[in-house]
């Protein structure tokens, strides 16, 4: 992603210097060499990014962080400090600073410091886009990462082949959301899309759920009632966590995809369906093979296509996209128009590992907004755990 970089530092070969560099990496540069210049390319809104000297000729350096706070669009600020700063520098980024870099600037760090700015500058891209497009109603980012990029590519022929598949990945990664997406993307789009978490249902619920009951068939079954295969019938079914469902039940499972067809429960007629079959684990299948614990011919069957979700500790380049998305989700819901994250924030969301993957950032964000009465999520409305990982590692660099 390109952006613009402005430099404000009153020694001219430093400025050189680093300008050098960074138009050679693709990025537009702007050098100033005071407080006041910078005010005023900042109030032109030319800057996405600015590399911020503490000490200039008409002022302290690191004024901006409350001066920008009023900017519509607030940019990532990176404070160049000289070597003992340490304490001022950290006590910056808790007001807003996005970074500090020590002089002699380091070529490496800087690159690095620039790309978790231009992460948080893409988020706000990504917000401002999902406003004036289409996208509205998404349900679904791909994000930026190659990886991501090709599991929705297999989906998409996953999708207009009907085929069986197979999604797995951590708690929390949207697997359930990877399957809607197929359901949207497919030629069943307009049929039901029927889920259904095997680990949420009694062992001995599971069967007649999947394939309904007839009037009699065991005490409480007063009337007929229809499985959910059936209720499916021209579109999918999506079995959540089919790793917990019962062997038996894996059995019968496995006979009605082959066929096309199934018996309810108590029934001797054979109900025929068209249905595509999505199913998703967050265990390791083949080793419940393994152990004895899964049907490897049912495995094969429902792995035509295979997709794993990575966990999202391995595509934080997708965090800023993914922010943004889910604010305009809770803009919507909730009548707000919450419009920034300021540069600590986001440099907490993006440091932290997420265990819970996205459903965890999503739950974040929505927390940010219910206790945000600012035009822009700051590192307050965060969780604990999101700011505590950020603060340790700024004090421990």
């Amino acid at each position: 992603m390109s952006a613009t970089i402005l430099i404000v530092d009153d020694e001219e070969n430093a400025r050189l210097f680093i300008s050098n560099y960074l138009t050679g990496k693709g990025y537009e540069v702007i050098g100033v060499a005071t407080l006041a210049d910078a005010r005023t390319s900042l109030q032109r809104g030319n800057a996405d990014i600015v590399l911020l000297d503490v000490n200039l000729p008409d002022g302290y350096g690191p004024k901006l962080l409350d001066e920008t706070r009023q900017l519509p669009f607030r940019p990532p600020i990176i404070l160049i400090t000289a070597y003992g700063d340490i304490d001022m520098a950290v006590d910056a980024m808790k007001n807003g600073a996005h970074d500090f870099l020590q002089k002699p600037i380091q070529l490496v760090q800087l690159e690095q410091s620039i790309q978790r700015a231009v992460e948080m500058v893409a988020m706000r891209r990504e917000l401002t886009h999902l406003r004036s497009t289409q996208q509205q109603g998404a349900k679904f980012i791909i994000g930026k990462t190659p990886v991501m990029s090709n599991v929705v590519g297999q989906a998409h022929r996953a999708a207009a082949a009907s085929v069986s598949v197979l999604i797995t990945g951590e708690t929390g990664t949207g697997k359930e959301v990877l399957a809607q997406f197929i359901h949207q993307n497919g030629p069943r789009s307009s049929k039901p899309f029927i889920a259904i978490n095997c680990a949420a249902i009694q062992n001995t619920m599971l069967e007649s759920e999947l394939f309904g009951y007839e009037a009699g068939a065991f005490t409480g079954a007063e009337r007929r009632k229809n499985g959910l295969m059936e209720v499916a019938d021209g579109g999918i079914l999506f079995l959540d966590e089919i790793s917990s469902m019962p062997m038996d039940t894996q059995a019968k499972l496995l006979r009605a995809i082959e066929e096309r067809a199934f018996r309810r429960v108590g029934g001797t007629n054979m109900i025929h369906v068209d249905v595509q079959i999505l199913a998703a684990s967050n265990r390791n299948l083949l080793s419940m093979i393994k152990d004895g614990n899964f049907r490897e011919d049912l495995y094969y069957r429902l792995k035509v296509v295979d997709l794993h979700v990575p966990p999202l500790r391995d595509r934080k380049e997708d965090i800023p996209e993914l922010v943004g998305f889910f604010l305009r989700l809770n803009n919507s819901r909730q009548g707000l128009n919450i419009t920034d994250v300021s540069p600590q924030a986001m440099h907490a969301l993006i440091n932290y590992d997420w265990p819970g993957n996205i459903r965890e950032l999503s739950n974040a964000i929505e927390r940010a907004v219910l206790f945000c009465d600012d035009p822009g999520i700051d590192v307050a409305h965060l969780p604990a755990d999101v700011v505590n990982k950020s603060v340790m590692d700024v004090e421990n660099p």
